[in-house]
């Protein structure tokens, strides 16, 4: 007598629906790696190559001139420390005012609460502009500091938003045991809200750590020389470059413009690309963790 094992032996068939579902899949997954693919081809290929429209998906004439140019650039691995150390930095001291203020937010007991609700989403459509900015933080002394480019950024209204929507759903039966069990809200926030949070943390820091590892126009306005980061030194190769070329009047030297473009996207993008699937964790242990059982 065979025992039952419960496996049929019969295989899903894939519906029109599932057809169209990985067919969409596939073809944006094909939008987004052809132009990144190409951009890697254009930054290894010859300029000669690039020049007679010769490059397609894979390098024609193998050459790092481009990565060269940029890796040799003084400061630049100077610049790109300071990008490490003001994401790194900016997007822990965003994600921390950010839970302390959507905290509170999502109670609704707190007083005041509408009326905060509503300056946060004023301040999305509304602000001060560049000068009044420019004044705030000269009057605060920050100018030529890190704090400069992170305080400004330390809680974005959107992203706030979010936090408080995520927060508001965590089931009030949860803080209410806690609360008899002897623990205040401080506590209830690191040891309980926290770890069910982990998700829209995740989401949250990695818009604040995107936003920060691309921001250079700021840092222009508030910093010093040596204290720019990658973005802005990446931005400066390419106007040098681009006008050199020009200038030239040589058709070698703005096809190693259009190369040295290339290689700045890939070396601005690689680093964000590789965090992506590093966080992909985070988001699946936080939907596992912020499940609440019955």
């Amino acid at each position: 007598m065979k025992a039952n094992t419960g496996y049929t032996g019969r295989r899903h068939r894939l519906s029109p629906f599932d057809f169209v579902v990985y067919g969409s899949m596939f073809f944006s997954l094909f939008v987004c790696i052809i132009p990144f693919l190409y951009m890697i081809a254009l930054s290894f290929s010859d300029a000669v190559e690039i020049l007679n429209n010769r490059v397609g998906l894979w390098p024609r004439g193998f050459n790092v001139e481009a990565y060269r140019v940029i890796f040799n650039f003084p400061n630049f691995f100077l610049a790109y420390r300071n990008t490490l150390l003001y994401t790194s930095f900016g997007t822990t001291i965003a994600l921390t005012c950010t839970i302390l203020f959507a905290y509170p937010l999502s109670k609704p007991f707190l007083k005041g609460r509408k009326f905060l609700i509503k300056m946060v989403i004023f301040s999305m459509f509304f602000s001060g502009g560049l000068i009044p900015t420019f004044l705030l933080i000269a009057n605060l002394h920050l100018i030529h500091t890190p704090l400069a480019i992170i305080l400004p950024f330390a809680i974005v209204p959107f992203n706030l938003i979010i936090m408080v929507s995520f927060l508001k759903g965590i089931p009030s039966e949860i803080e209410e045991a806690a609360i008899i069990d002897g623990l205040g809200y401080y506590g209830i926030l690191v040891r309980i809200v926290l770890p069910l949070s982990t998700a829209a943390m995740a989401t949250i820091g990695l818009y604040y750590a995107v936003f920060f590892w691309n921001d250079w126009f700021n840092a222009l306005i508030f910093l010093r020389s040596r204290q720019f980061p990658v973005m802005l030194l990446l931005r400066n190769i390419v106007a040098g470059t681009m006008m050199v070329g020009e200038g030239a009047g040589s058709a070698e030297g703005a096809s190693l413009g259009i190369a040295i473009k290339a290689a700045v996207i890939i070396v601005s993008t690689l680093p964000i690309i590789v965090l992506y699937p590093l966080l992909q964790r985070f988001f699946i242990a936080g939907l596992t963790v912020g499940s609440v059982k019955g």
